[in-house]
This record gives structure tokens, C-alpha cells and sequence, in this order.
């Protein structure tokens, strides 16, 4: 089954930036819309960010409003997330889901998902 990949966690300290990317093979998803979801430990995934297959809308939490930006290359079929001013109550493993309407902030209205990436913010 194909899957999304995601990469670029890491370990940073508070007030740093990293950027997230999300890539599929070929035009595997292209036309979905994508987002992305976080989870810690005993608790569900939280809705972050998503954009709209052509990029025209986005959406955010309001935790990382202001903080966060969504982006799409197309091109690359890749979603990529700008975090900055990181905080520790953002460290979480960062999932990648595609799905057909954009802007749903459950978990469950998602078929397609990666595997994770794990992001640490240290203070």
C-alpha cells in the first residue's frame, strides 16, 4: 500500500525552527488535500495544520496559529510544515494524512497516514 513519508524531526531547543516535509511516490495523492496531525503519549491525535490540494486554503490550529505555516510544492508532490518559535508542549510525533475534503480537523475523517516523525523541543 503506498504511504506517506514524512522527515525532518529532530531534537531543538525552545524558541527554535524546523521544517517539516511530507513526499509521496510518483503522483500518489497529488490531488488530495493534506495535513497534519500530532500525538503524545495517552493522548489522541491532534489536528495541526492543513492545506487544500491546490494550496489556495489553509488551516491551523489555534495552539500554532502564528507559528506554523502549511505549504504544498505540487510539483514535488510534497507538504511541508515551517514550525517555529517551538515550544515544549509542541514535542509529539508529527503524522502526514491526505484526504479528499480539506480542512477536517478529526483524525478519523483521514484514510492515508504516514508513519511519524518524532519532534523534541528542549528547554
Amino acid at each position: 500500500q503506498v504511504q506517506l513519508v514524512e522527515s525532518g524531526g529532530g531534537l531543538v531547543q525552545v524558541g527554535d525552527s524546523l521544517r517539516l516535509s511530507c513526499s509521496a511516490p510518483g503522483r500518489a495523492f497529488s490531488g488530495y488535500a493534506k495535513c497534519w496531525f500530532r500525538q503524545t503519549p495517552g493522548k489522541a491525535r491532534e489536528f495541526v495544520a492543513g492545506i487544500a490540494w491546490s494550496g489556495d486554503s489553509t488551516y491551523y490550529a489555534d495552539s500554532v496559529t502564528g507559528r506554523f505555516t502549511i505549504s504544498r510544492d505540487n510539483a514535488r508532490n510534497t507538504v511541508y510544515l515551517q514550525m517555529t518559535k517551538l515550544k515544549p508542549e509542541d514535542t509529539a510525533v508529527y503524522y502526514c494524512a491526505a484526504g479528499v475534503v480539506a480542512g477536517r480537523r478529526e483524525a478519523g475523517d483521514y484514510e492515508y497516514w504516514g508513519q511519524g516523525t518524532q519532534v523534541t523541543v528542549s528547554s
